[in-house]
């Protein structure tokens, strides 16, 4: 735990401070805020701290890590809950040991569907595919659906925004044969102050999260405050991702929305627009480390040396995924198009040869 002691957070919003040594300043690359050796002692307090690893080493006694040797894939269960089987590839699992490190999420969204109801989604889901294998859709294929909590930051934050943007106004009018056209020319500036409320980011590697965001959004007032018994009979991803890591994505999405904010309270009016510039500064953010629900479903293709994954928001029954084509059904649609086409031209065939 000393390499935790000698990491200090923000007080603003949690990111990692590094020393400034011609300002002798702790600066906050996130929120850009900078504090006295004393702030940040007294934010990063040695009881606080000891508070946070006395709840992360309770909260890792009680979970077991699984790692698929088939696949790489991670997942961690509660004392209770025994993985047997890969989510992903279905291949054993074998155990690894307690978990290590800063794990214990702050926040959960709880499953809203049970598997029985995760099932049935997907049975109605699948069944508007025409191309997909009957494999694929099967019981015992579908039994294989898996519960799993995966990792997100879920981040409030209080902006300063502005923008600032070059916008015409044209005008055209006509007197005898002559057209005249005026353009007039703005300089547009437009500041506030921001409130984003749980923008959640998934804390994993890019391609899991390109799958989740299938499934997104989540709603804000399912979060709730963490309690281990929501882990009881399922497994729960391991994340691989730190606040520091994400920083960078999550200041380019609160650029955008601010942007877009901001755009909106600016006239119609103008024949153009065009903005030049813009910033927004972090005044203060708040992290929650999250479980969110989600049910994974797994189909390997061995003709094509393929996995496909569906999945579905575990609350709100959303679904996503790429599924397999069955060749097969497309081989009949267009023996049957190609069947119809020749009929089709010989009848025409034969009404010109009369």
């Amino acid at each position: 735990m000393s390499e935790q002691t000698a990491t200090y957070e923000c007080p603003n919003c949690g990111a990692s401070l590094t020393f400034n040594a011609a300002e002798q300043l702790f600066t906050c690359e996130f929120c850009l805020s900078k504090f006295t050796r004393e702030q940040v002692l007294s934010a990063n307090s040695e009881e606080k701290i000891r508070e946070q690893e006395a709840a992360e080493e309770a909260f890792n006694a009680q979970m077991n890590e699984y790692e698929c040797k088939h696949c790489g894939a991670h997942v961690i269960t509660d004392e209770h809950t025994v993985a047997s089987e890969c989510a992903y590839c279905h291949n054993p699992i074998v155990l690894v040991g307690r978990l290590s490190g800063e794990m214990k999420p702050q926040k959960i969204i709880p499953f809203g569907y049970d598997k029985a109801a995760a099932e049935e989604v997907f049975f109605k889901f699948v069944k508007k595919k025409w191309f997909v294998p009957k494999s694929f859709f099967v019981k015992e294929q579908v039994e294989k659906i898996a519960g799993i909590y995966y990792p997100f930051w879920v981040t409030d934050a209080n902006t300063d925004s502005r923008i600032q943007a070059h916008a015409t106004k044209v005008r055209t009018w006509r007197t005898g044969n002559r057209e005249y056209t005026e353009t007039s020319h703005f300089e547009i500036y437009r500041r506030g102050k921001i409130h984003f409320e749980d923008l959640t980011t998934a804390a994993l590697s890019d391609a899991d999260k390109k799958m989740l965001e299938g499934i997104l959004p989540y709603p804000s007032a399912a979060l709730e405050d963490f309690s281990m018994p929501y882990l009881s009979g399922y497994a729960a991803k391991k994340r691989n991702l730190e606040r520091d890591d994400i920083k960078a994505e999550l200041k380019g999405r609160i650029d955008h929305y601010s942007e877009r904010i901001l755009r909106a309270t600016i006239s119609a009016s103008y024949t153009t627009m065009k903005v030049y510039g813009r910033e927004s500064r972090v005044l203060n953010s708040h992290w929650d480390y999250s479980l969110l629900p989600v049910w994974v479903l797994t189909y390997r293709d061995e003709k094509r040396n393929k996995n496909y994954v569906y999945t579905m928001n575990g609350h709100t029954g959303k679904v996503h995924g790429e599924l397999p084509v069955s060749r097969w059904k497309l081989a009949a649609l267009f023996g049957a198009v190609a069947t119809a086409l020749t009929g089709l031209f010989t009848l025409i065939g034969g009404l010109i040869a009369k």
